[in-house]
């Protein structure tokens, strides 16, 4: 089946059921770059084995997506669960992740259970773990290394079979280096360590997904597809995407909107102008940047001088 230009095999994206139109996370993942073909063949042979898996990638890139797909090839039985770390309280977090016992005042069956009772036999999937709290870090080490959890008011723990998934967009090794990471956790989950390159690295996944996109609001909002002219082809080739995917969508989302004829031109997507964006981001090192890095910049800023008095000649 093809959707939006994509076929299914290199698309991946949320159900029905899972799917918002107020979340902000990345809606769709594709593999038609050959780095994304790589890396859904490391993704699919990590999948089925044991090891916990860490997806490092930028805000916006589909590190969900990704982490479903781990489980989808992985054959567990269980559920998958995903968790945003931001949202784990600081001060009930170990009864969200390993659950009261039976019996507990306010614990409805979900929460006695935990999330990590509901991966049961499955894939727990923590987004953002660098925001869980420090204190959790080693509570969960501890869990995954003996697969048992200790639930709200038990004596005994309970035995478990969860598979972690964790992605971040942090640096955990120099959160660990900070102490603002658990040491001891960050080794059991560097092994499993999948990078997932932001959208600018996979220009080959532009103009797919831009497909997608496009034909995912058409058929929402009615309207006919309209083409992407050639032009436009190459600004969205061209563009460094620092929203990643998320920000792909909203261009050819307000595109569509906002055109009126049978193709999209460069100007419907009200993108930036490199120049301009280019030139505010020097201003803004100018005053950000210590003696040596501005020096540094400065010899950069050299060579690209000449090699651009090369090119006009």
């Amino acid at each position: 089946m093809i959707y939006g230009g994509v076929p299914d095999a290199s698309l991946l994206t949320f159900s029905d059921a899972e799917r918002s139109p107020l979340s902000i996370r990345a809606k769709a993942l594709v593999f038609f770059d050959p780095r994304s073909r790589r890396l859904r063949d490391e993704i699919e042979q990590l999948a089925v084995q044991r090891q916990p898996l860490l997806i490092v990638g930028e805000t916006g890139t589909g590190k969900e997506l990704l982490a479903r797909h781990a489980h989808d090839c992985s054959e567990r039985e269980g559920l998958f669960v995903p968790v945003s770390c931001s949202a784990i309280s600081t001060i009930r977090g170990d009864v969200e992740l390993f659950g009261y016992t039976a019996g507990t005042a306010r614990a409805s069956a979900a929460s006695r259970a935990g999330w990590f009772g509901s991966a049961n036999g499955g894939t727990l999937y923590l987004d953002e773990i660098c925001d869980l709290p420090l204190g959790l870090q080693g509570a969960l080490l501890n869990a995954m290394e003996t697969g048992e959890v200790l639930r709200a008011g038990a004596r005994q723990p309970t035995p478990v079979d969860v598979r972690l998934i964790a992605a971040t967009s942090v640096d955990l090794h120099l959160a660990t280096e900070a102490g603002k990471f658990d040491a001891g956790l960050y080794r059991y989950l560097r092994d499993g360590r999948v990078e997932l390159p932001p959208l600018r690295e996979r220009v080959g996944d532009i103009l797919p997904m831009a497909e997608y996109f496009l034909g995912v609001h058409a058929q929402r909002l009615g309207l006919a597809p309209p083409q992407i002219s050639v032009i436009a082809q190459r600004l969205l080739e061209h563009y460094a995407w620092p929203g990643n995917t998320r920000e792909l969508e909203n261009a050819i989302h307000f595109a569509l909107l906002i055109s009126r004829g049978k193709t999209l031109l460069p100007t419907h997507f009200n993108l930036p102008e490199p120049l301009a964006h280019l030139e505010s981001e020097l201003f803004r090192l100018k005053s950000a940047l210590d003696r040596t890095q501005l020096l540094a910049l400065q010899r950069l800023l050299q060579r690209v001088d000449a090699e651009l008095a090369l090119a006009l000649r």
